[in-house]
């Protein structure tokens, strides 16, 4: 399995920056909160003068609705975790955790152990930004992992996983990078680990009608959509990563059942501009919609 998986700095920072940019909106009108985005983000002084309006207006010129996509997946991953946690899931397990701040920014019961799983370099570089005084960090195990030598299933149990307790496992904006194949196998790992106990998976995936239907991606109306989905996999593969694998719906169902995982959801910014967006009076137009990728959950 690829190390490719796991966070370089690019996207890493790309997220950081949207949640940066939402943490700025006023807090009956934000979606999520990150007080520790802007340490990852380049130019970040910069972006918290201009504010989260002109943020926002400067990200919809690249793409309408790309900094709603992100945020939306964002706050669908918090809420999964939150919800977990309530209904009893023991252990959370971060997929190429990168910058992912979700163990010291939401509120999560000393009794879920948090283990968060990428290179060792990227686990270094994160560890050096944060600040000493976060709260939960003793709950927080980081897992070093070399694709290219080490299994994952090892190195989660001489980590500390338990096999018997119930586990939510999250692989957020990493699967077009990695080969099916790959996936598949990731998957695979991770119903032999949890055959005993409860697993809880989440993963997002790009659809793969954007190569051969672009405007399917979009919703009605949407400005060159076309050109912005070659745009966004171009810049893409200009910062070293490019989208390899590309999904259909029956595809993820299919690879969920054949390692014994049920699909349970199914969505995207389409879906999730109502509950998210507009209880806050954001609601997006149709033509600022992307459905480029899509957020799943299964259970086994």
């Amino acid at each position: 399995m690829s190390n490719s998986m796991f966070s370089k700095d690019g996207t890493a920072q790309g997220v950081a920056k949207q949640r940066l940019i939402e943490s700025l909106a006023d807090p009956d009108k934000r979606i999520i909160n990150d007080p520790y985005a802007d340490r990852f983000v380049m130019g970040a002084s910069l972006i918290k003068l201009m504010g989260h309006k002109v943020s926002v207006w400067l990200t919809d010129k690249f793409a309408p609705g790309f900094h709603e996509h992100l945020i939306s997946r964002t706050r669908f991953v918090d809420d999964l975790v939150s919800q977990s946690a309530v209904h009893g899931i023991e252990q959370y397990v971060i997929l190429g955790a990168g910058y992912d701040l979700r163990a010291y920014r939401l509120d999560l019961p000393a009794s879920m152990k948090i283990f968060e799983v990428d290179q060792a370099e990227v686990q270094a570089r994160k560890r050096n930004k944060l600040p000493q005084d976060l709260p939960n960090k003793d709950n927080v195990v980081y897992v070093d992992v070399d694709f290219m030598h080490q299994s994952l299933s090892e190195q989660l149990l001489a980590a500390g996983v338990d096999q018997n307790k119930s586990t939510l496992f999250t692989l957020e904006g990493a699967s077009q990078y990695i080969s099916k194949q790959a996936l598949a196998s990731t998957i695979n790992e991770i119903a032999t680990l949890t055959q005993d106990s409860r697993a809880v998976f989440f993963f997002s995936y790009v659809d793969s009608r954007l190569n051969d239907k672009p405007e399917e991606c979009f919703g009605q109306g949407y400005p060159k959509a076309a050109k912005r989905a070659d745009t966004i996999m171009r810049l893409s593969a200009k910062v070293g990563e490019p989208w390899v694998s590309l999904y259909s719906a029956q595809e993820v169902e299919a690879l969920l059942l054949e390692s014994g995982f049920s699909l349970k959801e199914n969505k995207s910014l389409a879906d999730l501009n109502d509950l998210y967006f507009k209880p806050v009076g954001r609601a997006l137009s149709e033509e600022h919609i992307l459905k480029i990728e899509h957020f799943v959950i299964a259970e086994s």
